[in-house]
């Protein structure tokens, strides 16, 4: 598959306290460390976002049907968020990669994920995360009304779900992206 350096892969949510919600992360994992082991070999920039508040989270409304469930608002302590947010050890950012803070679904929701994009001049971007519904979803959209190039690596994004994943990945992503496995992607 064709890079240019305009590209950059977006590393979502692989926090261990979320992965913890899905059956088996360890297939995942495995995939997105060998998707950003091709990435830094080529020259692509690997971007993470990762979904943390601040302490006491007044980002969360307790409209928000989703956040809202994060109800005990104390325990939104610094100690606590640098807990919640930690990266899985095998797919740890390098000293120079960017982390972009997230405060809702979409990676671009309350971070500086676009400016970085800017700055770097990243037109295209690859998409890996959990969950398929949520961060990979909200991005997708919001990316694409953006104007981006976009490509989803279907077995480096996992859900709760497997039905909403295949669902997503081979009936509505593709409407605005190409979609495509780990192994058509390394080539």
């Amino acid at each position: 598959m064709q890079e240019t350096n305009k590209s950059a892969l977006l590393v979502m949510d692989i926090q261990n306290s979320i992965l913890q919600n899905i059956d088996d992360p360890k297939p995942l994992v495995s995939n997105i460390s060998k998707a950003i082991f091709h990435a830094r070999s080529n020259g692509i920039p690997v971007i993470y976002v990762v979904v943390a508040f601040r302490p006491g989270a007044p980002e969360i409304s307790e409209h928000n049907k989703t956040f809202s469930r994060f109800g005990n608002k104390e325990m939104w302590t610094p100690e606590f968020a640098a807990q919640w947010q930690e990266i899985h050890q095998e797919v740890l950012p390098e000293k120079d990669e960017v982390i972009v803070t997230k405060k809702r679904f979409s990676a671009f929701t309350g971070s500086d994920l676009e400016v970085v994009l800017r700055g770097k001049e990243i037109r295209h971007l690859i998409l890996t995360g959990i969950s398929t519904s949520g961060v990979v979803l909200s991005t997708l959209r919001e990316a694409a009304d953006k104007d981006y190039e976009l490509t989803v690596i279907e077995d480096c994004c996992a859900d709760r779900d497997s039905e909403v994943h295949q669902v997503l990945t081979a009936k509505v992503f593709p409407i605005q992206a190409e979609v495509v496995s780990l192994g058509n992607w390394i080539g």
